[in-house]
This record gives structure tokens, C-alpha cells and sequence, in this order.
């Protein structure tokens, strides 16, 4: 009885799931756990972190030299022929570290800056998917907003051709109208399949970006926060990108200078220890080293020997080091190099974003300002319909609007509001590529998490 209440209860809560899924599939998502999402599912940003790992690890490895190893191995193995080869430990314990080295202190360095350069490239990686996807998120919100205003454009398309058929069919209008009407109907049309491929390609990105199923994926419209206003005139920050090319380039820096350090008649000091516990009963160690002493007896091997001690290096002659130093100063110079570059194409982005932004707030404007004009004139249509324009009968008055007029206008209206919605778009695109050049790309994000 008991197993058969278990057993309803587990039915009744995977059937309750089971019917809320399509509602919970079709739930909207907001932008801040897009960009959230996107920045864990992004390959970018793993390698990033993969290469931070890896330079964590080289600080470690720079540093460990200076702690002792300890290895314990065996050399067993069946009797030698003729002279003893190799010495016949049943284990060895060895030891060694480094103890004094002027070049190390500055590989150490160098792999500490190495940590901060691979940080900043991280986190340079997760604000360009941040900005990818914020801007993919914010396109498909647009593009969802312009196909409302491109399905009423085919309904007033389909109204003014059943007009143009019925004042065709009447003799009133020729049939070059009619065929602008459904010309005009074919042109919707296609803009509105234009809108649904790029609709489902954005949601395809967003799939690929976050991981997410395509199905999931719906705009959340009020969760896209305002953009933080950045003058473009002000001075810019820094941004992550450059200031890890920077500490790249401080990096092989440090690096050059120890292999150049090792080239200088300057001491290495290195500790070693070795214990080793022989055996001569698998061997003829004893028929060549045994030896007799004062009493007349044969004196054997000891089975247990240590050695410890410190071993002083000092290069006087190594061509080797020497191209070696050669080797990292070169690639020192290339980083610097590349650091200055990262900066003034960075500078230059500035520049040419700032100017098109000017562009691009201005088209704006005009999109706006004809949208509305659009809807001013539909107004008085539909005003002129309802009432008349007042002009009476008389010859030469203007004529009295029609239905046809007021389908045009209405489709009229309907494309300044999609050329509006356009220009809108561009100016945000624009204004948030402005705000990553300036390096202020952390305010978008904390708005977003605001948000």
C-alpha cells in the first residue's frame, strides 16, 4: 500500500513537470543571464582561463625549484658481465634544489607578471562576449519589434489590394494600380521573410553563445538597461586588451633580463643529497672492489653510502645561454611592439567609432523625426476620411481622400517605424563598441547585473 502512494505521487509530480514544460521552455529570458551564460559557455573565455592556469602553474614552478625534491628509485637487475657498469643500489634516495641564482629572481618576476597579463586577457575575453551577445540580444528584441510593424504592413497590403480589385473591377482605377498594389504586397513580403531569417539566425547565435535549446531563447524586452552615457571626448581608459599586451610585454622583458643575467660570470649555487642502499649478492662488485686490510682480511663493500653537499656553477664560455638571450630579448621586442600597436589601433577605433557614432545619432534623429511625421500624416487621413476635407464640390477643389489613401499611409507609417527601429539599433551598436574602446565596458556590466 505504501509503495502504490509512492508510486501516485512520483506519477502526479512528473505529470504536473511534464505540463509545465512548454511554459517553462517559452519562458522569457533576460539579457544579464544571457551575457552570464555566454561568458561560461564561451571557448574564448576557457582558453583564456586555461592560459591563466598555465601561468599560475609557471609562478609555482619558478618558485618550487627553490624547495628540495625528493625521488626514491632501484637499479635491480641480473648480474653484470665482466667490470661492473652501473652501481648495485637496492634503493636510492636523491635530493636536489636550487639554492642561489641571480637569474631566477627574475623568471620569478616575470612569471608574476605573467599571471597579470593572462588575468587581464580573461577578463578582456569575457567582455567581448559580453558585448557579442548584448548586442545579438538587443538586434533580436529589434528585429521582433520590426516584424509587429512588418505583419501589419501585409494586412494593410492585403486590404489595399482587395481595394485596388474592387476599383479596378469598377473601372475607376487602371490595372497598373492593381499591379503596384500587389508589387507592394510582394515587397512586404519579402522584408517580412528577411526579418524571419535574421530573427532565427540571431536565435541560432544566442543557441551557440549560451548553450541554451532555440526554443528557450525569448527577449525579455525590459531587461536591457540604458546605456551609460561615456562622452567620447573624455579621456579613455586603459582597456583590459592593451593593458595585458602590456604586461605581456613586461613579461618577456623580466624574461630577457634573467637569460641575460645567465650569460654573466655570476655563481649558481644548487644543493644535492644521495643515499643508496647496495647489494653485491646479485653481482661481482665484491671480486673487483674488495680490497685486504692490515689483519690479512677481505673487507666487502657497505651496503649503505651518502653523499651531500652544494654545487657552485659559474659560466665563463656558453654560446648556448648566449643565443638564448638573444632568443628572448627578440621576442621582448616584439611584444613591446605589439603592445603599442594593440594601443594605437585601439586609439584609432576611438576615433573612427566616435565620428560614425556623431553619424549615427543624427540618422536617428531623422528616423525618428519621419516616423513621426508619418504619423501625423496618417492621422489626417484618417481625419480627411471621417470628416472631409472641407473642400466642397466645386471644380478645382482638392479631391476627397480614400480608403486606398488611407492603406498607404497606414503602410507608410508602419516603414518609418521599421527604418526608426533600424537606426535605433545601429546607435546602440555603436555606442556600446564606443564603450569598450574607452575601456568603460565594466559600467555596461554592472548596469546589466543592476538590472
Amino acid at each position: 500500500m505504501h509503495h502504490n502512494s509512492r508510486r501516485f505521487w512520483v506519477q502526479t509530480i512528473l505529470g504536473i513537470v511534464l505540463a509545465s514544460a512548454p511554459a517553462l521552455l517559452r519562458a522569457q529570458i533576460s539579457l544579464s543571464t544571457i551575457v552570464d551564460l555566454a561568458q561560461r559557455n564561451s571557448s574564448a573565455v576557457k582558453l583564456a582561463d586555461a592560459d591563466l592556469k598555465k601561468a599560475q602553474a609557471v609562478l609555482a614552478q619558478t618558485k618550487d625549484i627553490y624547495i628540495p625534491n625528493f625521488v626514491v628509485g632501484s637499479s635491480i637487475g641480473p648480474p653484470s658481465i665482466g667490470f661492473p657498469i652501473a652501481q648495485p643500489s637496492i634503493a636510492s634516495a636523491t635530493m636536489q634544489s636550487l639554492t642561489f641564482s641571480f637569474s631566477q629572481r627574475q623568471y620569478i618576476k616575470a612569471a608574476g607578471v605573467g599571471i597579470r597579463a593572462a588575468t587581464l586577457s580573461l577578463k578582456d575575453a569575457s567582455e567581448q562576449v559580453a558585448l557579442d551577445a548584448s548586442t545579438a540580444y538587443i538586434e533580436l528584441d529589434t528585429v521582433n519589434r520590426e516584424m509587429e510593424s512588418a505583419h501589419q504592413q501585409a494586412t494593410f497590403a492585403d486590404r489595399l489590394m482587395n481595394i485596388e480589385q474592387q476599383r479596378s473591377g469598377a473601372g475607376v482605377d487602371p490595372l497598373s494600380e492593381l499591379l503596384q498594389a500587389r508589387l507592394k504586397a510582394a515587397q512586404l513580403k519579402l522584408l517580412l521573410l528577411h526579418l524571419e531569417v535574421r530573427a532565427a539566425t540571431l536565435v541560432s547565435q544566442l543557441a551557440s553563445y549560451t548553450g541554451l535549446p532555440r526554443a528557450s531563447i525569448i527577449v525579455d524586452r525590459s531587461s536591457i538597461p540604458d546605456i551609460p552615457t561615456v562622452k567620447a571626448g573624455e579621456p579613455a581608459l586603459t582597456t583590459s586588451a592593451v593593458q595585458s599586451a602590456q604586461a605581456e610585454a613586461e613579461s618577456r622583458q623580466l624574461q630577457a633580463h634573467g637569460d641575460e643575467i645567465a650569460t654573466k660570470i655570476r655563481p649558481q649555487i644548487a644543493f644535492g643529497a644521495q643515499y643508496n642502499r647496495d647489494a653485491t649478492s646479485l653481482n661481482n662488485y665484491n671480486l673487483y672492489y674488495s680490497r685486504v686490510n692490515a689483519n690479512g682480511q677481505t673487507s666487502k663493500l657497505k651496503a649503505d653510502s651518502f653523499a651531500a653537499g652544494f654545487s657552485i656553477q659559474i659560466p665563463i664560455f656558453d654560446l648556448n645561454r648566449r643565443a638564448k638571450a638573444r632568443e628572448t630579448a627578440a621576442e621582448a621586442l616584439r611584444a613591446k611592439v605589439e603592445a603599442e600597436q594593440a594601443q594605437r589601433q585601439n586609439d584609432v577605433q576611438i576615433a573612427s567609432l566616435t565620428g560614425n557614432l556623431r553619424e549615427l545619432d543624427t540618422i536617428a534623429e531623422i528616423a525618428s523625426l519621419k516616423q513621426q511625421i508619418a504619423n501625423e500624416q496618417l492621422k489626417a487621413v484618417e481625419a480627411q476620411l471621417q470628416n472631409g476635407n472641407g473642400a466642397g464640390s466645386e471644380p478645382g477643389a482638392a479631391p476627397q481622400l480614400t480608403p486606398k489613401s488611407e492603406q498607404l499611409a497606414r503602410i507608410d507609417e508602419r516603414q518609418k517605424a521599421i527604418d526608426a527601429l533600424d537606426a535605433g539599433f545601429d546607435l546602440t551598436k555603436g555606442r556600446l563598441t564606443l564603450l569598450r574602446a574607452l575601456g568603460h565596458m565594466e559600467d555596461w556590466l554592472q548596469e546589466l547585473q543592476a538590472k
